[in-house]
C-alpha cells in the first residue's frame, strides 16, 4: 500500500450520456457525519459521540465554455422537471499515466450552472461551472 502523496494536476470526469467534457477543476469532493452526543448516566466526566448520518457535499465542476451547451441543456432539463440523474466518475492519474484513485457518484443531478464573466478586454477564459448534488458516492478500484 503506498502512502505517498500525488499531485493533483491530471484528472478526467466521465459523465453518462455526455459526448465528452474536460473539466479543469472538481471541488466538493466532501463528506460529513452529524455526531449525536449521548451523556451515559454515572459517567459525568464523558460523552459518548457516536455517528449518525453522513451528508455528500456537492460537486462542483469547472471548464471552459464550449458550443454545444451540454450542461446548461442538462440543467434546463431538469428545471423543466426531467428526472435526469446521471452516474459520473472521477480519475486521479500520477504522473506517469497511471490511476491511481477513482471515485463513482451515483444518480447525480445539476443543482446549479454558472455562466462565464464576460469581459471585453478578452484576457481571460470563458468558463462554466457546474454543481451537482447526487445519491451515493463510492471509491472504485483503478
Amino acid at each position: 500500500m503506498s502512502v505517498e502523496a500525488h499531485p493533483v494536476f491530471r484528472f478526467y470526469v466521465i459523465i453518462d450520456k455526455l459526448a465528452q467534457a474536460v473539466f479543469t477543476e472538481v471541488s466538493g469532493l466532501q463528506l460529513d457525519t452529524e455526531v449525536m452526543k449521548y451523556a451515559e448516566g454515572g459517567k459525568n466526566g464523558m460523552l459518548h459521540q457516536l455517528p449518525v448520518r453522513t451528508s455528500f457535499s456537492n460537486l462542483v465542476l469547472s471548464r471552459g465554455l464550449v458550443k454545444s451547451n451540454e450542461l446548461l441543456r442538462w440543467y434546463l432539463d431538469v428545471v423543466g422537471g426531467k428526472d435526469d440523474r446521471r452516474n459520473l466518475s472521477i480519475m486521479q492519474y500520477d504522473v506517469g499515466g497511471n490511476e491511481i484513485l477513482r471515485w463513482h457518484f451515483i444518480e447525480a443531478f445539476p443543482v446549479r450552472w454558472v455562466g462565464p464573466k464576460l469581459q471585453a478586454d478578452g484576457a481571460t477564459a470563458s468558463l462554466e461551472t457546474l454543481e451537482l448534488a447526487y445519491a451515493e458516492m463510492k471509491l472504485g478500484e483503478p
